[in-house]
């Protein structure tokens, strides 16, 4: 059995430190600086690759895992399936209780209320981020995102000529460097591109 943790900043200018001094008893221990909402957690995967049956995940608190309730179920999820259990280290602590399956039990109600909470502030922030773009807009003061690239762009130009010629999306991307859902969208916002078929795959 090993105790195996796992600590994540959402930005690469953040301080691991905290966490990594709260994880410092565990035999081995993973790190991103990256979004718990995107899926492309590189040292999340290795270590979901890396536990073994009867290991302890150890976190400093819940939201490292994933900021919504369909992230953290999907990884408890993983967790559990290699027979390993999650400690999170800011949740009561349940070494008192000596039965394994009550301990198992109490832990995975805490840890499911806390994915609530832990959901439910994640939807205040992005409520408020909303209001925060709406009051913007009405004050003149918000326009959205800056396109990448302007109408009269020579690489957009040659990149829609290609589609116009036949040319799937994908193969666009490869041939000129613009991102496929980006090229997508601009597409879509001037009724280029109509509906799915074969090419666009």
């Amino acid at each position: 059995m090993s105790k195996i943790g796992y600590a994540r900043v959402s930005t690469t200018d953040q301080k691991l430190d905290r966490q990594l001094e709260l994880l410092k008893d565990c035999d081995k221990i993973f790190c991103d600086k990256i979004s718990g909402t995107t899926h492309k957690r590189p040292e999340l995967q290795k270590m979901l690759e890396y536990i073994r049956e009867n290991d302890i995940v150890v976190v400093a608190e819940l939201d490292r895992l994933g900021r919504n309730n369909k992230d953290l179920t999907d990884i408890m999820y993983k967790i559990q399936n290699k027979g390993a259990t999650i400690e999170v280290l800011n949740l009561p602590s349940l070494k008192g209780i000596e039965d394994t399956n009550l301990r198992r039990l109490i832990n995975n109600l805490i840890i499911e209320l806390y994915k609530y909470q832990a959901e439910s502030e994640w939807k205040k922030i992005r409520e408020r981020q909303q209001q925060g773009i709406e009051i913007a807009k009405s004050a003149g003061k918000y326009t959205g995102r800056k396109r990448l690239f302007s109408e009269n762009d020579p690489r957009l130009q040659h990149a829609i000529d290609l589609y116009k010629n036949g040319i799937s999306i994908k193969r666009v991307e490869e041939m000129t460097g613009i991102n496929a859902k980006t090229f997508r969208r601009y597409l879509d916002s001037c009724l280029l591109y109509t509906s799915p078929s074969p090419r666009d795959a």
